[in-house]
C-alpha cells in the first residue's frame, strides 16, 4: 500500500510539469505582428499577420517597401529617366564630329581627335598646313609649331595631349555645300599654251572637283574620300558635297609685318605686338640669286589679277622663246598668280596665289612667293600698302 501511495503522490508530481501550458502563451505571440504597427501606414497591416505570422515582420516591411514607391520612388525614376534622353545625344555627338554640322551645339568646343580636325582647328586660327588632308607632313608639323610657339607650348611639331588639349575645335569639322548653276557655269577647260590662255574670256575652274576643294581649303583627293559615292564627271545642280568647314576670320585687324623664312618655306604676318596673324606656307625661288634677303615693302595690291605674260621669265618654255612678245593672260584661279598679287618693292617680285594649290612649298617658282589661294586672299586683307616685309635666310 505505501509502495501504491508513492506512485500515485509521483504521478501526481509529475502531472503540472509539462510545459503544455507555455502554449497560451506562444498563441500570444500574435501581438509581436502587433509590430506590424510599425508599417501601420497601410491599411493592409492588419491582414497580412494573420495570414503568415512567423514571418509577419518581414513580410509587413515588404509591402510598405513596395507600397512606398509609388507615392515617392517612382515619381524620382522617371525624372531620371527623362533625363537619360539628353546623354544619349552624345552619343550621335561623335557622328556630328565628322558628318553633321548642325547638331548639339554644346558638344564644342571640345579637343581635337585626329589631324585632320587638327589641321581645321588650325586652319580656323589662320594657321595654314596647306591644302587639308588628314596626313601628318612638314607642313601640318610646321603649322602645329606654330601653334605651340602661340600657345608657349614646347615647340615639338608633333599633336601631343598638352597640344590637344588646347588645340579645340569651335564647331563640326564638315559642311554640307549645295551645287548651283552659277558654279557649274564657271567651269571651262584651260588651254595648255599661253597664247590659248591669252585668248579665253576668263581662266576659271576646269571641274567641279576643283572648285570644291579650293572651297575646303582641301586636297582633291580628301574630297573625293569624303564623297565616295560622287561621280565627279557628272555632277549636277543641287548635287550635296561634304566638304571641310573652314573659314579664315581677323576681325579685321590689320598685320604690322611679315616675314618670309626662305628655309621654313613660310610666310607669317604679326600684329603691332607680335602677336600671329597668319602662317601660310609659301614656295620659293628655284635659283638661290633669285631669292631676296632682308626687308622689302608692300608696294601694290590687286585682288583677282590678270597676269602679264613675259616670254623673257620663261626661258626654258619652247612657245615663249618663239612668241618673243608678251600676253595679257585674264583672271582667275588658273591665273599663273592665282587670285591674288601683292607686289613687293623690288622689281618682279612679289606674294601671289597660284594654279595649283596643293603644290605650293613643295615646288619652286622663279622668283615669286606662292601661296594657295585661299592664303593669298587672306592676305590680301590683312597687308597694306608700305608695310614691312622681313625675309630670312
Amino acid at each position: 500500500m505505501l509502495l501504491l501511495a508513492g506512485l500515485i503522490a509521483a504521478a501526481w508530481y509529475w502531472w503540472p510539469a509539462p510545459p503544455h501550458k507555455p502554449q497560451p502563451p506562444r498563441k500570444t505571440s500574435p501581438p509581436p505582428p502587433a509590430v506590424v504597427q510599425l508599417p501601420a501606414v497601410p491599411s493592409s497591416a492588419p491582414k497580412s499577420p494573420p495570414t503568415n505570422p512567423p514571418p509577419a515582420p518581414p513580410a509587413p516591411r515588404l509591402v510598405v517597401q513596395t507600397n512606398l514607391p509609388p507615392p515617392a520612388l517612382p515619381a524620382p525614376r522617371p525624372a531620371a529617366q527623362t533625363n537619360l534622353p539628353p546623354p544619349v545625344p552624345p552619343a550621335p555627338g561623335p557622328r556630328l564630329q565628322t558628318n553633321a554640322p548642325a547638331a548639339q551645339p554644346g558638344a564644342f568646343p571640345r579637343p581635337v581627335r585626329d589631324v585632320l580636325e587638327a589641321q581645321l582647328a588650325l586652319a580656323r586660327q589662320g594657321i595654314s598646313s596647306g591644302s587639308l588632308d588628314g596626313l601628318i607632313g612638314p607642313q601640318t608639323r610646321a603649322a602645329i609649331r606654330a601653334f605651340q610657339q602661340k600657345e608657349n607650348l614646347p615647340t615639338t611639331g608633333e599633336l601631343d595631349p598638352a597640344t590637344k588639349e588646347l588645340l579645340l575645335l569651335d564647331a563640326p569639322p564638315l559642311t554640307t555645300y549645295t551645287v548651283t548653276t552659277n558654279d557649274l557655269s564657271r567651269l571651262q577647260p584651260i588651254s595648255p599654251t599661253w597664247l590659248g590662255k591669252s585668248q579665253q574670256s576668263a581662266l576659271d575652274y576646269e571641274t567641279l572637283l576643283e572648285l570644291v576643294a579650293e572651297k575646303g581649303h582641301s586636297h582633291p583627293n580628301l574630297i573625293r574620300r569624303l564623297n565616295p559615292s560622287l561621280d565627279w564627271s557628272n555632277v549636277t545642280e543641287g548635287a550635296a558635297v561634304r566638304l571641310p568647314d573652314v573659314a579664315y576670320s581677323n576681325g579685321g585687324a590689320k598685320a604690322a609685318f611679315a616675314t618670309i623664312s626662305l628655309s621654313g618655306k613660310v610666310l607669317e604676318a604679326f600684329d603691332p605686338s607680335t602677336n600671329l596673324l597668319a602662317h601660310f606656307p609659301c614656295s620659293i625661288a628655284q635659283r638661290v640669286e633669285k631669292r631676296p634677303i632682308g626687308e622689302l615693302h608692300v608696294a601694290v595690291i590687286a585682288p583677282n589679277p590678270n597676269y602679264t605674260f613675259d616670254p623673257d621669265v620663261f626661258p626654258e618654255s619652247a612657245e615663249a622663246r618663239e612668241l618673243k612678245r608678251k600676253l595679257i593672260l585674264p583672271p582667275g584661279p588658273n591665273n599663273p598668280v592665282g587670285v591674288a598679287w601683292i607686289g613687293l618693292d623690288k622689281p618682279g617680285y612679289g606674294i601671289h596665289g597660284t594654279p595649283s594649290p596643293e603644290q605650293v612649298g613643295r615646288t619652286e617658282s622663279h622668283g615669286c612667293f606662292r601661296l594657295a589661294n585661299w592664303n593669298a586672299e587672306c592676305l590680301v586683307r590683312l597687308v597694306w600698302v608700305g608695310m614691312p616685309v622681313y625675309v630670312e635666310p
